[in-house]
């Protein structure tokens, strides 16, 4: 177990590397004319193909109502459209744009010159090393609920 020192230095790392990225994130999307959350939906499209809004919100880890949002502001720019599904004209099938592949593009500079930023500053450990590690927390804190934690306490 982590003493409270270590866990608090742990803790305030990680959430200054968010922060940081995340706004250092914001000014690269601006750049495009896009927010943050964006590029998830962008880039799970271009990967992926055309998806429902309900498949965006779980690719993306994200409400429906935000998927909706985002899928409508990227509508009106014009890098997505979206049309009734074959199979249930409730749902929306979303896909790229011409003009969304040319920004996944242009978004995949950025991103690579995001991450060249973020690693910039490293001594003892190499990216291949962080990139490792970062997954390997990622992975430990995914699927991981408030009801989970509120379990293991009770437990």
């Amino acid at each position: 177990m982590v003493d409270f020192e270590r866990a608090d230095t742990l803790n305030g790392a990680i959430r200054t590397i968010a922060l940081k990225h995340r706004a250092r994130a914001a000014v690269k999307l601006a750049e495009l004319g896009l927010h943050p959350g964006h590029e998830a939906v962008l880039f799970l499209l271009s990967a992926k193909g055309p998806q429902t809004q309900r498949q965006l919100a779980a690719g993306a880890d994200c409400e429906p109502p935000s998927i909706t949002l985002m899928v409508r502001k990227l509508e009106a720019a014009g890098l997505v459209s979206r049309a009734p599904a074959v199979q249930d004209a409730r749902a929306n099938v979303v896909r790229l744009t011409a003009e969304g592949e040319k920004v996944i593009l242009r978004m995949k500079e950025l991103w690579r010159e995001l991450a060249d930023e973020t690693v910039a500053s490293l001594t003892d450990t190499s990216a291949d090393e962080l990139i490792t590690a970062l997954t390997d927390l990622a992975r430990g804190l995914q699927g991981r609920t408030p009801e989970d934690e509120s379990a293991g306490r009770r437990a």
